[in-house]
């Protein structure tokens, strides 16, 4: 079999211009989008530009106009169903707008965000949607900011910055969430979060460097002080950024003297690895611990029981905050909002009544009563 050793060459505007019987710049302008031509004009260029598979170059075209018509947007791990949700309402606002979108992945690393922000601006994008992975740095936002190229931060705030954010209300629904466990009568209560930490142990704020991660361990905490549960902080962990760490914090909490008899889990793959492991540990839901997740992800309505979840808009959290950079990218000139979307609180079944600490736990009279009845 022959190989060609030639390729066929891009087809260019001077192609165009050639085939419609114009000048190169009157083809430019029809292609372009900008300028005058009368409609037969039109007409004649962009049926053309269709028999030649003429295909624009877009690096060029955003040099001329300004514009590149492309949207920019990083998350912290798309991976994780709660950003997909996110990146599909961004999306679905950026393509009825007639813009494009270039998704980053920083993994929640403050050097792959500040590469994916380094390389979005470098292809020119129109403005920047953020997960910032780090409160406390954000250097590279502010320049970005700074340049005039709009930016909004998605799911978590910077005080400070002076950009638009769109966030939940998390410390409301993490209030709402322990409040209901304490109804049921739970006065030993963890909270799970998956913020990467050297030590899993929560001490302080000072280990914290993400807004929503705050939010929601203020929210427990508040709850929790309010109906008089003493140190309530001695049952919150951090780290539990994959299955093995998981799992070693859930299974070091239910092994205490008196371990908690409910959690709350900071997210929805949190909480399924706080599933697997409570049924690994031969633990029943409800009866030997209760459960609450952030996020009502798919699989929380069809366990056994179904999760009592606080389910978020997620996707009209992305969707708002395209709305509002591409407002900001069409000229749109006023000052910063912070727009904070309301939760809600799913009740299922994963709630049940507290074992007390000199009592058997359900699950394990049930095997010893089969083990005699046997």
């Amino acid at each position: 079999m022959e190989h060609s050793d030639t390729y066929k060459r891009s087809v260019t505007v001077q192609d165009v211009a050639q085939r419609a019987g114009v000048s190169k710049a009157t083809a430019a302008r029809v292609l372009g989008g900008y300028g005058a031509a009368s409609a037969a004009v039109k007409a004649k260029v962009l049926a053309a530009s269709k028999e030649l598979g003429y295909q624009p170059n877009e690096l060029a075209r955003s040099i001329s106009t300004g514009r590149s018509g492309t949207i920019g947007v990083i998350v912290g791990d798309i991976e994780n169903p709660y950003f997909g949700l996110a990146v599909r309402g961004i999306s679905d606002a950026a393509s009825a707008a007639g813009f494009d979108v270039i998704l980053a992945n920083s993994g929640e690393e403050i050097e792959k965000e500040r590469d994916a922000v380094r390389v979005l601006t470098g292809k020119r994008v129109d403005g920047l949607i953020v997960t910032p992975a780090r409160a406390s740095e954000t250097r590279h936002l502010r320049e970005v900011h700074q340049s005039g190229r709009p930016l909004v931060l998605l799911d978590r705030a910077v005080p400070g910055l002076g950009v638009d954010m769109v966030v939940c209300d998390d410390k409301d629904a993490a209030s709402a969430a322990t409040r209901l466990l304490i109804k049921a009568g739970h006065r030993r209560i963890a909270y799970i979060s998956a913020v990467a930490s050297d030590d899993a142990i929560y001490k302080s704020r000072d280990q914290i460097d993400t807004s929503t991660v705050m939010e929601r361990i203020d929210g427990f905490l508040d709850a929790s002080r309010q109906a008089g549960i003493e140190r309530p902080e001695r049952f919150i962990r951090l780290g539990a950024t994959g299955s093995a760490a998981s799992h070693k914090i859930v299974t070091d909490l239910l092994n205490l003297p008196e371990r908690p008899t409910a959690i709350l889990a900071s997210d929805n793959v949190v909480a399924l690895e706080v599933f697997k492991t409570i049924r690994g540990l031969g633990l029943l839901l409800p009866d030997d611990v209760s459960l609450i997740a952030f996020h009502d992800a798919d699989w929380t309505s069809v366990t056994t029981p179904p999760i009592t979840v606080i389910a978020q808009p997620i996707y009209d959290l992305g969707l708002e905050s395209a709305r509002i950079l591409i407002e900001r990218i069409r000229g749109t000139a006023a000052a910063p909002r912070q727009v904070v979307v309301k939760t809600t609180l799913i009740e299922r079944q994963s709630i049940g009544a507290p074992v007390r600490s000199d009592e058997v736990p359900p699950s394990r009279r049930a095997r010893a009563s089969k083990r005699m009845a046997s």
